[in-house]
């Protein structure tokens, strides 16, 4: 769990999947298996060879594919999509995939990301003439693409790819091939399987082992991955890569089975819970964890430590996330249906309570009172990131620093916010060296370190003038 009542909201989870009879099953599956990246709304587009078809709403997979649409779903190649709401507002029509139709074509489109120009192009467009169906930033590829006029989709997406800007792990889909396309900096993962003869792409490799796909390679900053019945074939459409990939993803984002980069997710969380305890060291009777995100850091924190590990902190599995409340009175609510503490493993204890972040402070605060009011004697809060205190532009929903408790306050400050007897964060060096730097050669060993250092390794277009003018209200 993400220690916010309305924080860092998720990005999205894409799956596709070329030259299978049960593409939009298959594509089910998977995407439950991304369910956590996106709850708001969920869709498959799925192609029989001569025509698309789809279906979408909001709510959850489950939910929105409980009446047999799948069965509709006929054809060998689909995508789809479960939605978080990081740009666009939350209503039907901005749950993906998209599906275009043309005179002489169909398109499908599902986006993970943020575009840090959207508004731009977007004003732009509409000036050329452009109508826009949707509020949401993945529409803006749509038209570009049909505005490319080189004569060749592959080329044309190749312009519109060049356009535009910031975090995109991009799928698309027309009646005979399948397309995927990450960023210049790689902000998302996204990566490449196979089930037999049949190609398969997800967010996250997690979804493999749910569909018994076997991985085959990561897709590269830069790359357009290309799937018909010609078989896999890999483009560049940018030789201007810098990797950057989102270090929230190891943190708290993927699933701890995921591997990103070629590093199991678990295991960098569980490297940051040791690092954490040797910097952060503190005597105490018993060492828990904050479901779910944070079980990986607690663990390696109390086998560094020496301290047991308990479940102190007990999850309510059938109370959907806190961050998709649509008010604060619920999203509170929320928080004390979510969790409950352990009175037997923790009263009269020494506690060391375990998360992977604060951002707003409100969820931290509201734990640590259920650990005193457990019987705790005292609470130690760990966090094993830095603190947060810049805003992420490239998908995830902190777009101002007013929004992150560590850009208003002090440790200390904070530490009292919270009714903790003390608080401290992993430093930004030993978050790096615990991920492991999957490409050492680069900036952060090829890690986005933005959120808690102002670095961003993009122009931040858009947003620029409003960040700045930010930064220049606080001084």
């Amino acid at each position: 769990m993400l220690a916010e009542v309305k924080g860092l909201n998720e990005e999205c989870g894409i799956f596709g999947i070329w030259d299978h009879p049960n593409a939009a099953e298959i594509t089910y599956y998977g995407l439950h298996s991304l369910q956590h990246r996106g709850q708001e709304g969920a869709g498959i587009v799925s192609t029989d060879g001569e025509t698309l078809k789809g279906h979408r709403n909001l709510g959850l997979l489950a939910d929105v594919f409980k009446h047999g649409e799948l069965d509709d779903l006929k054809g060998k190649a689909a995508i789809g999509h479960v939605r978080y709401a990081t740009a666009g507002q939350k209503n039907l029509g901005n749950v993906q995939p998209f599906l275009f139709h043309f005179h002489s074509s169909s398109l499908a489109l599902a986006h993970n990301g943020n575009l840090v120009n959207a508004k731009t192009l977007r004003r732009e467009l509409e000036e050329e003439g452009a109508i826009f169906q949707t509020s949401s930033d993945t529409e803006v590829l749509a038209h570009l693409i049909k505005r490319s006029h080189t004569g060749d989709f592959v080329e044309d997406l190749k312009v519109a790819l060049n356009k535009v800007k910031g975090g995109f792990a991009y799928m698309l889909l027309t009646e005979d091939t399948m397309y995927a396309a990450l960023d210049p900096n790689g902000f998302r993962p996204l990566s490449i399987g196979r089930i037999g003869d049949s190609y398969v792409v997800a967010s996250e490799t997690c979804a493999f082992e749910t569909v018994g796909a076997e991985f085959v390679r990561d897709v590269e900053p830069g790359e357009l991955i290309i799937i018909n019945n010609d078989g896999l074939r890999i483009e560049k459409f940018t030789e201007n890569v810098t990797h950057s990939i989102c270090s929230m993803e190891y943190i708290y984002f993927a699933r701890p089975d995921s591997n990103i980069a070629g590093i199991n997710v678990h295991s960098a969380r569980k490297r940051s819970g040791k690092r954490l305890a040797k910097e952060a060291f503190i005597d105490a009777d018993v060492v828990t964890g904050v479901p779910d995100s944070s079980i990986s850091a607690a663990i390696g924190y109390a086998e560094e430590a020496g301290l047991p590990y308990e479940l102190g902190l007990i999850k309510n599995r059938y109370v959907a996330r806190t961050f998709i409340q649509p008010s604060q009175e619920l999203r509170e609510q929320g928080v004390r249906m979510k969790l409950s503490a352990v009175r037997g493993v923790v009263e009269g204890k020494r506690v060391v309570m375990i998360d992977d972040s604060i951002v707003r402070g409100t969820t931290s605060k509201r734990i640590v009172q259920l650990l005193r009011e457990a019987g705790a004697a005292e609470v130690h809060v760990r966090i094993a990131s830095p603190p947060l205190a810049y805003p992420c532009f490239y998908g995830i929903d902190i777009q101002t620093r007013n929004e992150l408790i560590a850009s208003n306050y002090s440790v200390d400050e904070i530490c009292r916010i919270i009714g903790a007897d003390s608080l401290e964060y992993l430093s930004e060096e030993g978050l790096v060296d615990s991920i492991g730097k999957p490409y050492p050669n680069e900036p952060y060993g090829g890690l986005c370190m933005a959120y808690f250092n102002g670095d961003y390794p993009t122009p931040l277009y858009d947003y620029e003038a409003e960040y700045l003018a930010s930064l220049e209200a606080e001084k």
